[in-house]
């Protein structure tokens, strides 16, 4: 007899195959911490291809990781679902050798769009980014 799939083993099953299949997110070195249905916290470590001009880290990377983090959040029902709008708030710079954790969570879903928060700590737990993005699910499943 097969065992009933709860939520939360839905949205690691599309969390890994995501990120399989994420080759940006795969060669940035992003780790899932945790899925579940509406929420997602992935991981990073800032390494030196990533810095900027001024040596700190690439606002477009810490930008991707919570990009990564909204999106496994937001197809945590295995429904395809795709970014209308996003936003970023750079608060604090990052380093080489410091360790994101990107924490994403459903503010609101209502119909086919989602609105999520993703907050991007280092390892101190000091805010790095405040991202906020829409989501748009389709017809499609992920799976």
């Amino acid at each position: 007899m097969e065992t009933a799939k709860t939520s939360a083993d839905v949205a690691r099953q599309v969390a890994e195959y995501m990120l399989r299949h994420d080759r940006a997110s795969s060669h940035l070195g992003i780790a899932i911490e945790s899925v579940d249905e509406g929420q997602a916290v992935l991981s990073m470590t800032v390494r030196n291809d990533m810095l900027n001009g001024l040596d700190i880290l690439h606002g477009g990377v810490t930008f991707t990781l919570a990009d990564s983090a909204f999106a496994f959040a937001c197809n945590s029902r295995n429904r395809k679902t795709v970014a209308l709008n996003c936003t970023v708030a750079f608060v604090a710079a990052a380093r080489a050798g410091d360790v994101l954790t990107a924490t994403a969570r459903e503010v609101s879903l209502s119909g086919r769009t989602g609105i999520y928060d993703v907050s991007v700590k280092n390892q101190d737990g000091e805010l790095v980014a405040e991202f906020r993005g829409t989501s748009y699910g389709t017809s499609s499943a992920v799976l």
